[in-house]
């Protein structure tokens, strides 16, 4: 469901159009509209809203993968690292991804939507894969890339297809 008005959607629609490698961050600020709804307006089935009360399994699931990008961002910040999904521990408010290479805690319960994503990177044009989570006000929770600077590989761009068809919001 957006939390756009219909004309506020077809503007940002039409800007998503315009220029397809925008940051999504700076696409939302510029519109002033939650960056969710940047997401929701991508034409071409580029961006396909996931279950996001399934969000644990998604969790599961990226522990599949091996390394991954994750991107968490705020107004102030921005901040990138690679690592594994796993060592996965629930404590109060918290769901907490420890690992090695990977130190996440995740106030699970503010989560509001989840997508799958589709789209020619900022900086290059090349095609990522990504799974993103936005909180209840459509501001970015945390983004998993599967791919970051280079080309996908075809096993994760199976398992990008197998998510989105996994939990595919019904």
């Amino acid at each position: 469901m957006s939390l756009l008005s219909p004309e506020q959607l077809a503007k940002v629609r039409a800007a998503v159009a315009d220029n397809p490698t925008a940051m999504t961050m700076q696409l939302a600020r510029r519109l002033g509209v939650p960056e969710c709804e940047v997401i929701r307006a991508m034409s071409d089935g580029r961006s396909v809203e996931l279950d996001v009360a399934r969000w644990r399994e998604l969790f599961d699931a990226f522990a599949e993968l091996g390394a991954v990008t994750v991107i968490v961002s705020n107004g102030s910040v921005t901040c990138e690292v690679s690592g594994e999904f796993g060592g996965f521990s629930t404590v109060g408010e918290f769901f907490n991804v420890q690992t090695s290479s990977l130190d996440l805690h995740v106030r699970y319960e503010r989560l509001g939507w989840a997508f799958a994503v589709e789209k020619p990177g900022h900086l290059n044009g090349q095609p990522t894969l990504s799974v993103q989570f936005f909180d209840r006000k459509g501001d970015s929770a945390l983004k998993v890339f599967l791919n970051f600077g280079g080309r996908p590989t075809k096993e994760r761009e199976e398992w990008f297809r197998s998510v989105k068809e996994r939990f595919l919001k019904s």
